[in-house]
């Protein structure tokens, strides 16, 4: 997925603050009316945000975009093959703008014409790709956004298990694919080359924030 604007509330008018003698000290009910008075407004607050909040969410559920195949936008893909055209328009007509050679590399389907999708890729370029060379396996990019040119490849660890004391199996350069097994919203159990392992879902491009998977 990418606040809630605050209304300037009155400040609110506290019992007992004004004395009938003069030179008289506000009493201490009303101090304690004062303090109970803002914790419940602050409470308040809370309790609203929360539910607004949550009608956000149930909003955004109920009105998810559903494409022509049936399938939902936007979702996450991946390339079938080592050579795929990405092209400017839906149809072979169009000018190839640009040539992934790279199977496996997820994407992201953001709208649909036909036989033809439209996606997006990691570093944000959108173009048209056929159907038939997208798959619905799931895949991710190991931090696409921290590769800078010459510099060096950081690197995270796949652990054995999803905490972040487990011990790690093997480091993970930047860039690489992994094939994503499930998620639980927060660590991913993913698949590269001959290891197996869990990596922090925000860590990852190809599958969405708190997504599960199974």
């Amino acid at each position: 997925m990418r606040g809630l604007a605050s209304k300037n509330l009155p400040t609110p008018q506290l019992a007992g603050t004004t004395s009938s003698k003069s030179g008289s000290r506000p009493g201490l009910r009303g101090r304690r009316f004062a303090t109970i008075s803002a914790a419940w407004l602050c409470g308040m607050l809370a309790a609203l945000v929360l539910v607004v909040l949550a009608d956000l969410r149930a909003f955004a559920q109920s009105n998810a975009t559903v494409g022509a195949s049936g399938l939902p936008l936007p979702r996450y893909v991946s390339l079938k093959s080592d050579r795929v055209n990405l092209r400017q328009g839906p149809g072979t007509d169009y000018p190839t703008a640009w040539v992934y050679r790279r199977a496996g590399l997820p994407l992201e389907v953001i709208e649909e014409y036909e036989a033809w999708r439209k996606v997006r890729d990691s570093e944000g370029t959108t173009g048209w790709i056929l159907s038939s060379l997208l798959s619905g396996r799931r895949t991710a990019l190991v931090l696409p956004w921290e590769l800078k040119a010459d510099t060096p490849r950081p690197q995270v660890p796949l652990r054995r298990s999803n905490s972040t004391s487990a011990r790690a199996v093997a480091m993970i350069e930047a860039g690489v694919i992994a094939d994503i097994q499930s998620c639980d919203g927060q660590w991913c159990y993913v698949v590269i080359d001959a290891f197996r392992g869990y990596l922090e879902q925000g860590k990852l491009w190809g599958v969405y924030s708190r997504e599960t998977l199974e």
